[in-house]
């Protein structure tokens, strides 16, 4: 693969009717292969929207809210692997040839995740992932975090994921760098967009050798969906596209992977790591 056209959904699912919002993402899907994509990225919780039960405010322990009725039903509402929304996202992708990276709150083994999955063109899931640093400050709280980072080939390329808050933390996108990734793609629902959180994408992308994409629903201080590429020492900008902040639908970018490849193959990015001197990083430690 040499050229990667993603479509990136910059839109706010305000609704928990996952009938409705699997409809507009089958749309979407069918409007970004008409646009020649090959791959449509969607921001955090699409299919669910991201809600949380109006007593989750209260931040009362877990355990308390078990026998919460709206709780209850916010669990159990969470998708299933096997279930009609995500199967219908997969015939779609089938379909149209395209790959989809679509996200959701899914069944744990006590209570939701936050989710992504990866999408091939034959409409296979190539790769689930659970979000690994849930806001635990927040709602989040209230969410089964993941447990590792992982990435997938579509077709030949290699890509990873995080999710929102995962971008906080440096160690996510250079897991995915040590384990191959290509390319990383983030769903993403928050505001405080610019300019700190572009920059920190710019900087995730120069100094793990990656393109980065990014989808977040837009909003006062939210939207600026964007992407970025790697080659800070072959130009003034690494910057493919930023959306504006009230922008809503699709925002296109086009990586050059053969260009990337060429870039990663010469430069020395993260090839001279002295991982002896980083024990702090490996102590089961917070």
């Amino acid at each position: 693969m040499n050229k990667f056209k993603i479509a990136l959904i910059q839109h706010k699912t305000k609704t928990t009717d996952v009938q409705e919002n699997t409809a507009l993402a089958l749309r979407y899907i069918a409007e970004a292969k008409q646009a020649n994509a090959d791959f449509i990225l969607f921001p955090e919780c699409f299919l669910t929207s991201y809600t949380f039960p109006e007593i989750c405010e209260t931040f009362q322990p877990v355990e308390s809210l078990e026998n919460d009725p709206a709780f209850r039903a916010w669990c159990e509402n969470a998708l299933h692997d096997e279930g009609t929304a995500l199967n219908a996202i997969c015939q779609a992708a089938k379909r149209h040839a395209i790959g989809v990276e679509i996200t959701a709150f899914t069944q744990g083994k006590k209570y939701p995740q936050n989710s992504a999955y990866l999408i091939d063109r034959n409409g296979a899931v190539l790769m689930k992932y659970s979000k690994v640093h849930t806001c635990d400050f927040s709602f989040e709280r209230y969410l089964e975090s993941g447990e590792e980072f992982k990435v997938c080939h579509f077709e030949d390329l290699c890509l990873g994921t995080m999710i929102c808050y995962d971008r906080e933390y440096p160690e996510s996108a250079r897991e995915l760098m040590l384990q191959g990734a290509e390319l990383i793609l983030i769903p993403n629902d928050c505001g405080d967009i610019k300019p700190f959180r572009l920059q920190e994408l710019s900087v995730a992308a120069m100094q793990n050798q990656v393109g980065v994409a990014m989808a977040n629903p837009p909003g006062e201080k939210a939207g600026c969906s964007c992407a970025f590429h790697p080659q800070v020492w072959d130009c003034q900008d690494n910057c493919l596209t930023v959306a504006s902040e009230s922008e809503a639908g699709l925002i296109y970018a086009t990586f050059d992977i053969a260009a990337l490849r060429a870039y990663r193959k010469r430069e020395d990015l993260g090839k001279y790591r002295k991982v002896n001197a980083y024990r702090h990083l490996c102590l089961n430690s917070k």
